[in-house]
């Protein structure tokens, strides 16, 4: 009787186990996944992201977002409505950066610029923007790392991050 008994308790306690596991997938799948464009700073120092995108009514550049060393900021919240983002970023205590072949505005402090041409002009000044195609995804990510911050080389690819 000892070893008949025993495959009952082993029951006994998987069922509950089962049951909780269950129970916490199916809170894990009927939570709402999470959507944004996010930037993660690997880098040890400061760095200041600028970002371009197309809205309804034109081109829009916005920054400044100041992002820690090993840490990452949302610089757009919810589902993204563009296939293309624009990122430059610049590495406030190197004075290196990301940029890429894309010239859009930017200004020394907070801004929010509609359009792209013009720039000096129109008392902005004008970076080269690295382009990101992120397939239509709900969300993306890109990772600044060290090896890019010693002069305008592009930053590491961006990924999808769900």
């Amino acid at each position: 009787m000892g070893s008949a008994g025993r495959p009952r308790v082993r029951y006994a306690f998987a069922m509950p186990l089962l049951t909780l596991a269950v129970g916490l997938a199916a809170m894990v799948a009927a939570s709402p996944a999470r959507a944004d464009f996010r930037v993660c700073n690997a880098t040890q120092n400061l760095v200041g992201v600028g970002i371009g995108y197309r809205a309804k009514a034109g081109w829009i550049t916005e920054g400044w977002w100041h992002i820690e060393g090993s840490s990452c900021k949302t610089l757009i919240e919810g589902p993204l409505s563009s296939r293309f983002y624009y990122l430059y970023a610049e590495d406030a205590e190197r004075g290196g950066r990301w940029d890429g072949p894309i010239n859009m505005c930017v200004a020394e402090k907070e801004f929010k610029i509609a359009g792209v041409t013009d720039c000096v002009a129109r008392g902005f000044q004008r970076a080269g923007f690295q382009e990101y195609d992120t397939g239509e995804q709900a969300s993306w990510m890109v990772q600044l790392t060290d090896d890019p911050a010693t002069g305008g080389v592009p930053a590491a690819p961006g990924t999808n991050s769900q």
